[in-house]
């Protein structure tokens, strides 16, 4: 009998390893097909950076049916000052407002998982719409999971003060991807993310520049993009954990990027969670990207987030248990708190000429109950 319950007794693990890591293990994708249990969210975020101030509040509900199905909504609100460089140096600095909502379903069937998810934002001059499919199997007696699934979006494009600009896009996400439980201790994944963009994919207020002179922004109307991500997560053996994490990024514009973060979690008593996280990403420019072109080409950009350029990360993240009755119900408040020093390598500041720099800040506050 022993021998037959093992595989069940492992299949635990992940969601163990899951509870000392907080959410940062969920989102790695390496998880057992499991419903999961009834929850609420409310959450303030705030992001300050680079001229751009974006802050707000997001609700997430979540509600099993019949012990098969589970449904949950989000709301999610920003409201955005923006004075970036390229605001400030092309055009009138603006403040707006996002809002966008969501809705999933997850249906449980003996060792898979199904999800069923769409959502929709809108902004004074883009609206966003996405429905997605997900499959999540359990193998090899809930010692491996399999997910797959897929996205697409629909995207259209307006312009202030300008009601006859109207474009649009379309974007397809592919998902593909496995976590293994390697010991009782260790657990880790391997994704694979394909991309497919096509329709208006730049900016109707960007511009840049060809021999000094300012010129609108033209990029190609497709983009293909790859991304894989490798994951591992343990258990150190002294209410603490480790995670590791490596992301490679290329497309066909000519970019590619790495990712690299390490988190570190650690338990203080019963009711007090922490995460230390410290993350490094650098990227490659796009084929057609200039800060001052030299020739007048088919394709050519000035977006900073298509240059050369490195950011470092440090954050933090702390969630203690306000009140926790096993089996019925807990309430957590969670603070985490997250430092970005952006370094641009081609990408210059046209009011002083110096290579452009700027550190940004994250802030999140959210209050979350499992009943």
């Amino acid at each position: 009998m022993a021998a037959i319950k093992r595989p069940a007794r492992w299949a635990t693990i992940a969601r163990q390893l899951a509870g000392l890591l907080g959410s940062l293990f969920a989102a790695s994708g390496a998880r057992a097909v499991d419903l999961g249990a009834d929850k609420a969210e409310l959450l303030y975020h705030r992001y300050d950076g680079g001229g751009v101030k974006a802050s707000g509040p997001a609700l997430l509900l979540r509600k099993s049916v019949m012990d098969k199905v589970a449904v949950t909504g989000t709301v999610y609100v920003d409201a955005v000052s923006n004075a970036s460089i390229d605001v400030v140096t092309a055009a009138s600095p603006f403040t707006e407002r996002r809002t966008e909502y969501g809705l999933s379903a997850d249906y449980v069937y003996r060792d898979s998982k199904l999800t069923l998810s769409t959502s929709s934002s809108k902004e004074p001059d883009y609206t966003a719409n996405r429905v997605g499919l997900d499959i999540a199997q359990e193998v090899f007696g809930g010692m491996s999971t399999v997910n797959m699934g897929f996205t697409h979006g629909d995207d259209k494009v307006g312009k202030h003060a300008e009601p006859g600009f109207k474009a649009t896009a379309t974007h397809w996400q592919y998902r593909l991807g496995s976590s293994l439980i390697l010991t009782p201790r260790w657990i880790t994944s391997l994704n694979l993310e394909a991309l497919a963009d096509d329709g208006f994919l730049g900016s109707p207020y960007r511009v840049a520049y060809v021999f000094g002179a300012a010129v609108p922004e033209r990029v190609p109307s497709t983009r293909s993009s790859r991304a894989l991500k490798w994951r591992v997560v343990g258990d150190l053996g002294s209410r603490d954990a480790m995670q590791v994490g490596y992301r490679y990024y290329w497309d066909t514009w000519g970019i590619k990027a790495s990712t690299l973060d390490v988190t570190y979690s650690r338990y203080f008593g019963d009711d007090w969670l922490a995460d230390l996280t410290l993350r490094y990403h650098s990227q490659q420019h796009a084929l057609f990207y200039s800060n001052n072109a030299q020739a007048d080409t088919l394709y050519v950009s000035r977006n900073r987030q298509l240059s050369t350029f490195h950011d470092i990360s440090l954050g933090g993240k702390v969630a203690y248990t306000i009140r926790k009755v096993p089996g019925q119900y807990d309430v957590t408040l969670n603070g985490a708190l997250e430092y970005v020093q952006y370094k641009f390598g081609d990408f210059t500041d046209i009011r002083t000429g110096n290579l452009y720099s700027y550190k940004a800040s994250v802030l999140q506050l959210f209050l979350s109950t499992n009943f």
